[in-house]
């Protein structure tokens, strides 16, 4: 089976003085939520789309797919983890409770506030997740990286040709990431900011999709004015 599970549980501590979590914020007349919720439902592919909240904003999202005539079978809303990566197996758990894992369930994660996926990159998630086991959505790098350790010398400039900005989908084999979530000490996984590293700790292969420039995420108020000049200039529809 085809999962999707979207990560909601930011509080937009760099959106600064709002009343809302980022992802309830309004984009053009509907939470950033909803524009990206309605791109999943567009996919008949998924036999569910979970969203995963802190337990306080439950209620407020279940309010929110209500007024917004999102009341799909195929959609739950549950109660998210500590960190990126418990929120996930939150999810897997939940998916395993109801209907047990089968060895090619795959899941497709989701930032809820990068409303401006598109059909191609979902639909490109989904076959590479079948094929691969593993995939993460990126895109070129478009400046210089550099590293620092330290905030103040450069310890490294890597080949920008070689470098990649990760976005997401990010589509996981449901059974190998929890297994290989579940071998991590706690130590690695008190270091992991990203799911793909789970997977690339382990010395698994983790295939690439093309994501896009527009797929922002929406995180600083900068953001939420550009995703409103997206919207209304039409830019991600594919």
């Amino acid at each position: 089976m085809i999962y999707a599970g979207i990560l909601a549980g930011g509080i937009g501590s760099r959106m600064g003085n709002v009343p809302l979590p980022k992802q309830f914020l309004d984009l053009n007349g509907k939470p950033v939520i909803v524009h990206t919720i309605e791109k999943f439902l567009l996919n008949k592919k998924f036999e569910k789309i979970i969203i995963a909240t802190p337990k306080k904003w439950i209620e407020h999202t279940v309010d929110i797919l209500k007024k917004h005539d999102i009341k799909s079978d195929h959609v739950q809303v549950i109660e998210g983890g500590t960190d990126r990566n418990e929120t996930i197996m939150q999810i897997i758990n939940e998916i395993d409770r109801v209907n047990g894992i089968n060895e090619d369930d795959i899941i497709v994660t989701h930032d809820a506030v990068r409303p401006f996926l598109t059909h191609r990159i979902i639909e490109e998630n989904i076959s590479n997740g079948l094929n691969y086991g593993a995939v993460d959505t990126v895109i070129k790098a478009i400046d210089t990286i550099v590293v620092s350790e330290d905030g103040k010398y450069i310890n490294n400039i890597p080949v920008r040709n070689e470098m990649y900005q990760g976005q997401t989908p990010q589509t996981f084999n449901i059974k190998m990431l929890k297994e290989t979530y579940e071998e991590l000490s706690d130590n690695d996984k008190a270091l992991l900011t990203d799911a793909c590293k789970i997977l690339v700790m382990k010395g698994e292969k983790v295939n690439l999709v093309e994501g896009e420039i527009f797929n922002i995420k929406i995180t600083t108020p900068y953001d939420l004015k550009v995703a409103n000049s997206i919207i209304k200039g039409n830019i991600s529809n594919d």
